[in-house]
């Protein structure tokens, strides 16, 4: 059997564990979480992520190690240069990642392998999610940020419409976290950290923001997704937990706008992205 760990960094953390290609599922007994600052300098950001490297892999072969990265952009993926210029990263901006870990690691270049962190989770729910049985899906991840992928039937690619014109602004100024927190300042004055903390409120005011959300979220759909012809749309990300409270209204908007798509909300969320680093890695390194 293939030795593959899939990893996940963040801003803020390295999230990893040991897949089994087969079962299409991560090895629980192997997960690590570890916190590490993105604003550190490159020597202490590089010695967490080996060690943490290290901890997840320490049973297996090094000659028959595979590792998947799922990182976020702005980023050299074949090449694994970064090139975060702004907030996190930036001690390693033009740096070649991939060069280190293995040297550090002590093992080939060849073997590591790193993509988009919004493709990765889309590879997740095809490899092992909820989208295992389609060929076409565009997905969604609602959270901080706004990330948009899609999957061809071959591999997934970051889409990149975080930034596109929306409304007065751009889309993910209307569907990421920062909408609800502004949304419930203007009409209470109070302040909540996102959708979790909405939860708690009284249900006249829930409504309104969840269906104005749901407007927001539908015509986004409506107005990117035909490009795609997906049969299933994925949404995953932190607001995807709140789905039950805004879906009837999304659904209703998308079927009025004759778009008849299934939806399907991630089960692996954070998980998504570690699965799917190494269902990516173990496909490059079969079409190599």
């Amino acid at each position: 059997m293939q030795n593959i760990v899939g990893i996940d960094i963040g801003g803020s953390h390295i999230t990893l564990a040991q897949v089994d290609p087969e079962k299409r599922e991560i090895i629980s007994s192997t997960y690590v979480r570890e916190h590490v600052n993105s604003f550190d300098s490159r020597e202490v950001i590089f010695a967490a992520w080996v060690s943490a490297i290290e901890k997840v892999a320490h049973d297996l072969v090094k000659e028959d190690l595979l590792i998947g990265i799922a990182m976020p952009g702005p980023f050299d993926y074949e090449n694994g240069i970064s090139l975060m210029q702004q907030g996190k990263f930036i001690d390693i901006y033009e740096i070649n990642i991939k060069e280190e870990l293995a040297k550090r690691l002590a093992v080939s270049q060849d073997q590591i392998h790193f993509v988009n962190d919004a493709a990765a989770f889309m590879e997740g729910e095809v490899f092992g999610g909820c989208a295992q049985n389609f060929k076409k899906v565009f997905g969604v991840t609602l959270g901080t940020g706004l990330g948009t992928t899609f999957f061809n039937g071959e591999l997934a690619t970051d889409e990149d419409l975080w930034d596109s014109p929306f409304k007065k602004s751009i889309a993910e100024d209307y569907l990421a976290t920062r909408w609800f927190v502004n949304r419930y300042k203007e009409l209470t004055g109070e302040e909540i950290s996102g959708t979790k903390d909405l939860l708690d409120k009284p249900e006249a005011i829930q409504k309104q923001i969840f269906d104005e959300y749901a407007d927001s979220f539908s015509e986004f759909i409506v107005k990117y997704v035909d490009r795609y012809t997906p049969e299933a749309l994925v949404i995953g990300g932190n607001i995807a937990k709140a789905y039950p409270y805004f879906e009837s209204r999304f659904i209703q908007n998308l079927t009025k706008n004759n778009i008849n798509l299934q939806v399907k909300i991630s089960a692996i969320f954070e998980d998504a992205a570690i699965l799917g680093a190494a269902s990516y890695a173990l496909k490059k390194a079969y079409i190599n």
